[in-house]
């Protein structure tokens, strides 16, 4: 099993995210659950993959040429897969995933979730999408779904695609489930 963990590339202004990225990361190594990021070396995603490979666990790194070359990308990771571009660097992430989360992040990281998502809506994979909720970081943003929602421009069984968690443990014991979605 290996989950997908789209993530920030910086630090953040709350310190409890790198706390809670580290524990995310030290779960996926003591259940077994290898992890694939972007790999960077930097932020968000440079904690978690380091809790992973301090835990014993496996990580695998897909980060474009352009990154690599400013030395961003993590070096110390069980395999670092270097591609082309961006496009393909999520097309591989995807392929090598059985699930997707996100934790707190920018632009990419919303953007490669609802990619994702939209990928499991008209069905190019059915694999759970999670987003680990840390301290309300996602509310607005999961409000602003179910206000289109409302507004007729999601279907219920689309926002059912994305599952919502609170804590480290609920979000991956909920990536780890086959999703059942109604038709």
């Amino acid at each position: 099993m290996r989950i997908c963990v789209y993530c920030g590339s910086s630090d953040g202004n709350d310190p409890t995210i790198l706390d809670m990225a580290s524990d995310f990361g030290r779960q996926l190594a003591q259940k077994g659950i290898g992890l694939v990021y972007g790999g960077s070396s930097l932020g968000v995603m440079g904690t978690l993959a380091d809790a992973v490979m301090e835990n014993g666990g496996n990580v695998t790194g897909v980060i474009p040429e352009n990154l690599f070359s400013k030395e961003v990308a993590h070096t110390g990771i069980t395999e670092l897969i270097i591609v082309a571009d961006m496009h393909e660097r999520k097309y591989r992430m995807a392929d090598l995933a059985d699930a997707f989360v996100a934790l707190p992040g920018g632009f990419g990281t919303i953007e490669e979730l609802f990619e994702v998502i939209t990928w499991n809506q008209i069905g190019i994979h059915s694999k759970p999408v999670t987003v680990l909720n840390w301290n309300d970081f996602y509310t607005p943003l999961l409000d602003m779904i179910h206000h289109a929602a409302s507004a007729g421009f999601i279907k219920k069984a689309n926002i059912d695609i994305l599952q919502t968690s609170e804590t480290v443990d609920e979000c991956i014991r909920k990536s780890t489930k086959p999703v059942r979605l109604e038709e």
